[in-house]
């Protein structure tokens, strides 16, 4: 099986390190300097899961992308979904299945209506991994999970996604096929949109939101407010969603950050549209009170 990653930053870059370190043929689309250090030096992995190692990968830009491949994990910022168009439908043949692997929530289908002749499942992934370097990514903490799986109406057999799921375990990554992947794709929007709120707003890392306090608080009001979209949705929450969120971050490494936290401090573009502003959007729709993420986009309005 042969896959081709769009996106190799931190979650991208951590899925390409572990299939190549266990001999999979795996190709990386990057830019800049950043595919310069790939291409010169290989892949620099720092991962506390599998120590340090230069993996040779191979790498390009989306345009010089020729191949075709069995599956395609699509790990960009929300916000440059309508950018990966045209090279998934040219790196797509008939059995092809993309794996969408954002933060923002109902991308599965968002890129399906891009690129209706091809299929395209939806997924998350629970993991601490960015850019640490040019051609460097560091995967931080023992949490490494992908979920992944189809909508009923797109009639794709478990057992090919069994199959990539078996491939993907056997390069020490925890995968779960989802039977509901809309409830686990939202679950998995709630809890990133609440840490990456929570740490922007009161500019810590996730260490503060893992003893009880004002952090804790707006962690736990912000989780409040998205179960109650949820319920609204209809989501059937395995567990209670607000000590799930809990019980998942305080298994973090205390350093950890969100990305949008790390893009905001920086001035870099950011997905506060979708983790933070979507969601108020969402909440009004459905007529839920939302007083903790009002807070927090008070600080970000103009961000």
């Amino acid at each position: 099986m042969n896959y081709l990653i769009i996106g190799t930053g931190g979650v991208g870059g951590s899925i390409a390190g572990f299939l190549a370190l266990a001999g999979k043929e795996v190709t990386c689309i990057a830019r800049g300097k950043h595919l310069e250090n790939i291409r010169n030096y290989g892949l620099h992995l720092k991962s506390d899961l599998k120590g340090e190692h230069y993996l040779k990968v191979n790498a390009c830009t989306a345009e010089e992308y020729q191949g075709k491949a069995d599956v395609i994990f699509v790990c960009v910022k929300g916000y440059s979904i309508d950018s990966v168009k045209e090279v998934i439908e040219r790196a797509s043949a008939p059995h092809t299945l993309v794996i969408p692997i954002l933060n923002v929530y109902g991308t599965g289908p968002r890129i399906g209506r891009l690129t209706p002749e091809v299929t395209v499942l939806d997924g998350c992934i629970y993991i601490v991994g960015f850019v640490s370097g040019e051609g460097e990514i560091t995967q931080m903490g023992s949490i490494f999970r992908l979920v992944f799986g189809a909508r009923p109406e797109q009639g794709v057999s478990q057992e090919r996604i069994e199959a990539i799921a078996e491939d993907v375990r056997n390069c020490g990554i925890k995968v779960d096929v989802s039977d509901d992947i809309n409830r686990d794709t939202f679950i998995k929007w709630a809890f990133i949109s609440a840490m990456a709120c929570t740490g922007a707003y009161h500019d810590v890392p996730m260490g503060e939101v893992q003893h009880e306090g004002e952090v804790r608080d707006t962690f736990i009001g912000l989780s409040r407010e998205s179960a109650e979209i949820g319920h609204k949705m209809g989501i059937s929450y395995p567990e209670d969603p607000v000590s799930y969120n809990l019980k998942v971050i305080d298994k973090l490494d205390p350093h950890s950050t969100a990305s949008m936290q790390k893009d905001l401090a920086r001035g870099h573009a950011s997905e506060i549209q979708g983790m933070l502003f979507d969601m108020i959007d969402l909440g009004e729709r459905l007529g839920i009170s939302m007083p903790t993420y009002q807070k927090v986009a008070q600080k970000f309005k103009n961000k």
